[in-house]
């Protein structure tokens, strides 16, 4: 029985140490891009400066927060900045190749939604990404 035990211990712990470098690799080599999401959600992101440079009057600060990619509505600029997205980042334009992509990768019903002004989710954007 003692034996038992030993390799049942044994096992479980070569398998911890398994996972915990299979993390360790996901964490540097990011090969999902998820390390700005968790840097942002740790709050280890780069803060941006709480004052402007210049003093701005408060028509000037609504301007600023504009639509920065004319493709997306509002909400989904919302969204996906606080997946911490850089929506002007994003191309301004879809291909007929990115259409395709979108509707292999997200199903014709998802795409269709989020082309009609549906909010993406993470998943959304992590399943397509690619075909940006």
């Amino acid at each position: 029985m003692k034996k038992l035990f030993n390799i049942l211990f044994v096992t479980l712990g070569i398998i911890f140490f398994l996972l915990i470098l299979a993390g360790v690799y996901l964490y540097v080599a990011d090969p999902y891009g998820i390390k700005p999401l968790i840097q942002q959600l740790s709050g280890q992101a780069t803060p941006m400066s709480p004052t402007p440079t210049s003093p701005t009057t408060p028509t000037e600060q609504k301007n600023t927060t504009a639509s920065t990619n004319p493709l997306l509505s509002p909400t989904q600029e919302q969204t996906l900045e606080k997946l911490g997205i850089d929506t002007a980042t994003l191309p301004t334009s879809i291909t007929p190749a990115m259409e395709a992509c979108f509707y292999t990768k997200l199903g014709i019903t998802r795409a269709d939604e989020i082309k009609h002004g549906a909010t993406p989710t993470a998943g959304d954007y992590f399943a397509a990404r690619s075909c940006l």
